[in-house]
C-alpha cells in the first residue's frame, strides 16, 4: 500500500512539474520574454475551416480593411492565420493576436503580455460563429484602435535606438521630435523645415510650419482649407523639375479629429500628386492648435515609393509626429 502511495505521489509531482515548465517556456530568467513580429503584423488564431468560411470573411473585412489615403490598396494589417494547436512556442510571442474560441458564453477579453512583452491579445469567444461574427462587428472598431497603439508605441521604441536630434526644431519651432539618425535636413528656414530619408526608388519626407490661430477652424469648410493651405505651401517649399505639389484632386482626403501633446489637433490623410507628371503618393498632415504661442502648428509626413507598398513608410512618419513635444 504504501508502494502504491508513493508511486502515486511521483507521478503527481511530475505532472506538477512538467506543467510548471510548460507555463512558464515563454520566461526568461523568471522574466517574460521579449515580443517577436513585424510592424502591423496580426496573429490570427483561428481553426482553418472557419478562417476560410464566413467567420473568416468578417475578420478580413474589419482587421485587413483598406488603409485610407493610400494610393493602392494595402491592409490594415497584415494576418498570419494558425490553428489554435501551433499556437505554441514562437507563435505565442508574437506582439498581436487575435484568438477566436467557442465556449459556453459569449464575451471579448483582453491578454495583455500573457506570452511575451509588450503584447497585446484578444480572445473572442461566442457559443456560435453567428455570435462571434456579432462580437467582432461590435468591437472591431475598439480593437483595432488599441492594436494600432501598441504598434505605434514599438515603432517608437525601435526609432529610440538611432535618433537624431535636431537643435534648431527647439530654437526656431518650440519643440521636439524623435527623428531617426537616417533623416537629413533638406530646407531649413527660419519658421519651416523639409526633413527627408532616402529609401529604395524614393524618400521619405516631413514638412513643419505654423500658421497663425485659428487660420483652420472646425466648421464645414475645414477640409477645404486644409487642401488650400498645404497646396500653397507645397508648391511654394516642395521643388520639382516640372508641375505642382498638390493634393490629388480626384478624391477628397479623410479628415479626424485627435490629440497630439495634449493639443486639439485635424488629422487629414490624403494622397499628393505632382500635377501632370503622374506622381503621387501618401501624406498624413496634422494641425495643431497650439493655443500658448498663439499658433496652429503644421507637421506633415509624405512618401514617395513608386511601385512598392507604403503602409509601413506612412506609419513610420505617423509615429515620428506622434513624439512631438511642444516647449
Amino acid at each position: 500500500m504504501k508502494k502504491l502511495a508513493l508511486a502515486i505521489i511521483s507521478v503527481l509531482c511530475l505532472i506538477s512539474c512538467t506543467e510548471t515548465k510548460k507555463d512558464t517556456s515563454e520566461k526568461i530568467n523568471g522574466s517574460l520574454a521579449q515580443s517577436v513580429g513585424k510592424i502591423n503584423e496580426l496573429s490570427v488564431v483561428i481553426d482553418n475551416e472557419s478562417w476560410t468560411g464566413s467567420l473568416g470573411d468578417t475578420i478580413r473585412k474589419y482587421f485587413g480593411a483598406e488603409v485610407p489615403g493610400l494610393p493602392q490598396e494595402e491592409p490594415l494589417f497584415s494576418m498570419r492565420q494558425l490553428p489554435a494547436e501551433a499556437f505554441t512556442g514562437i507563435a505565442r510571442r508574437r506582439r498581436m493576436f487575435l484568438k477566436i474560441e467557442k465556449g459556453e458564453e459569449s464575451k471579448v477579453y483582453i491578454a495583455k503580455n500573457k506570452y511575451a512583452t509588450p503584447q497585446l491579445g484578444y480572445v473572442i469567444t461566442g457559443t456560435n460563429e453567428d455570435e462571434i461574427i456579432r462580437l467582432i462587428k461590435e468591437r472591431a472598431d475598439g480593437i483595432i484602435t488599441k492594436y494600432k497603439n501598441v504598434e505605434i508605441k514599438e515603432k517608437q521604441y525601435r526609432i529610440k535606438k538611432s535618433v537624431e536630434y535636431i537643435p534648431q526644431l527647439q530654437e526656431k519651432m518650440g519643440i521636439t521630435l524623435k527623428i531617426p539618425s537616417a533623416y537629413r535636413i533638406a530646407k531649413e528656414e527660419d519658421k519651416f523645415f523639409w526633413l527627408r530619408k532616402d529609401i529604395k526608388n524614393g524618400d521619405m519626407n516631413l514638412m513643419i510650419y505654423e500658421l497663425p490661430l485659428g487660420s483652420i477652424s472646425k466648421d464645414s469648410s475645414t477640409i477645404a482649407k486644409i487642401i488650400k493651405v498645404r497646396d500653397s505651401i507645397g508648391q511654394l517649399k516642395i521643388p520639382t523639375n516640372s508641375g505642382k505639389f498638390i493634393t490629388e484632386e480626384a478624391y477628397a482626403p479623410y479628415l479626424y479629429e485627435t490629440s497630439l501633446d495634449n493639443k486639439f489637433t485635424f488629422e487629414t490623410k490624403g494622397t499628393w500628386e505632382i500635377k501632370d507628371r503622374y506622381m503621387a503618393g501618401p501624406f498624413v498632415n496634422y494641425v495643431i492648435n497650439d493655443v500658448a504661442n498663439n499658433r496652429q502648428f503644421v507637421i506633415e509626413g509624405f512618401v514617395l515609393a513608386p511601385s512598392v507598398r507604403k503602409r509601413n513608410y506612412i506609419f513610420e512618419l505617423e509615429a515620428i509626429i506622434k513624439t512631438i513635444k511642444f516647449d
